[in-house]
């Protein structure tokens, strides 16, 4: 059975207390769950194709999908599956904090991913780094480094990707890395969360054994009409450019 602390964790998903929509319903998907055009750029790491990793994700995939009130969430598809290692530009968010400085605020996203492709061709390769997963939510998987020195090392491709990006986004101190599997069109009703809890810390239990590590590709920056499919435009480790 989960514990209370487990299930007060789940609060943030429930319907008790919430008034408006959930986080971008009707910029990123609508009420069917459609994913909507909100192109964009970044820089993900793609999880493995193939790998024991992507096997796991799929199956606690199937697991969520399978709960009930599942029609509350909008899945991506596997073959988007990925770590977001820095934010870039988003149709959605033209203002300062989330624009390059000195780039107006008017400019095409086309023309804003030319100028970081030309920018990070010069952006030198920090290492490699590993992860592990640290929770699962209804969401996805939280994610960490595998180790001290992979924590830092991802800090710092973070850190030192502000440059060329042109902007520290908002919470770029407090973000947590992650593996999106779904988004919450409408919030949970009560009696859903201690099944959510429990199946939750099954899959984490599924995750941590079959992937201790995560095998997630190098670093890649990409552009994205949508959250369907993120097109990788250049390596950013030497070894695969």
């Amino acid at each position: 059975m989960p514990t209370d602390t487990a299930i007060e964790a789940l609060h943030a998903f429930g319907a008790s207390g919430k008034s408006g929509p959930t986080r971008h319903f009707g910029t990123r998907f609508d009420s069917e769950g459609k994913f909507l055009y909100e192109p964009g750029n970044t820089i993900v790491s793609h999880v493995t194709k193939g790998s024991a990793t992507q096997a796991a994700l799929i199956e606690v995939r199937c697991v969520l999908m399978g709960l009930p009130f599942v029609r509350h969430f909008s899945f991506t598809p596997v073959s988007s599956l990925h770590m977001t290692l820095a934010q870039g530009v988003i149709e959605f968010r033209r203002k300062d904090g989330y624009w390059p400085e000195g780039v107006d605020h008017d400019a095409d996203i086309d023309g804003i991913t030319d100028l970081y492709r030309d920018r990070l061709k010069a952006f030198p390769d920090l290492g490699a780094f590993r992860t592990r997963a640290v929770a699962v939510t209804p969401l996805g998987v939280t994610l960490a480094g595998a180790t001290g020195r992979d924590d830092s090392m991802l800090r710092r491709w973070r850190d030192e990707l502000c440059e060329p990006l042109g902007f520290r986004h908002p919470d770029h101190d407090t973000y947590v890395f992650h593996i999106t599997l779904a988004y919450l069109i409408d919030w949970l009703p009560e009696e859903a969360l201690p099944v959510y809890a429990e199946a939750l810390e099954e899959c984490a239990s599924l995750l941590h054994q079959a992937a201790p590590t995560l095998e997630l590709d190098d670093p890649c920056f990409c552009s994205f009409e949508d959250m369907n499919h993120f097109e990788p435009l250049l390596n950013l480790r030497r070894t695969g450019r």
